[in-house]
């Protein structure tokens, strides 16, 4: 017996199965070309990228490393390897948590700054020409509200 909760299977139409196979597609595709991109012209990989981005964009430019790598969508020792390529670079410090002497946080460095100001335009770009260009006159409010709504758990079981 079926459960009550279940939805009805409903198949895909035309337009549905092209959006979902194309956003397979970009969910690859996309993170693959920044990388290449950022590697070739900045010697930094998109991981590296985001881990100083969301190092500056946060209070005190430092971070819990759990925390980092949930913003990052790594695991934590993949965030841990990460960070520990930063550090030998003194892009990042990692010190032990006030608060939890059990934690550590990132810390972004101003040599780490200063990598991630001389990276952006690379990543601006490759994000206009891989995505936004191709975007150009859709409701890009209506669109990112969606996204956020699917990745912020709008479809978790």
């Amino acid at each position: 017996m079926a459960d009550e909760t279940e939805r009805p299977l409903r198949p895909l139409n035309a337009d549905e199965e092209a959006l979902v196979r194309s956003l397979a597609r970009v969910i690859f595709v996309l993170p693959r070309n920044l990388d290449a991109d950022l590697v070739r012209e900045q010697r930094i990989t998109l991981s590296e990228y985001l881990t100083l981005m969301h190092l500056s964009e946060a209070p005190g430019r430092h971070m819990r490393m759990s925390e980092l790598a949930a913003a990052c969508e790594l695991s934590l020792s993949g965030m841990t390897r990460v960070v520990t390529r930063l550090e030998a670079s003194g892009l990042v410090e990692r010190v032990r948590c006030g608060e939890d002497a059990r934690g550590w946080n990132a810390v972004l460095t101003d040599a780490g700054l200063d990598r991630l100001k001389g990276a952006w335009p690379t990543h601006l770009d490759g994000m206009r020409r891989y995505l936004l260009d191709h975007l150009e006159g859709m409701d890009l409010a209506r669109l990112a509200q969606a996204l956020q709504q699917v990745g912020g758990g709008g479809c978790r079981h």
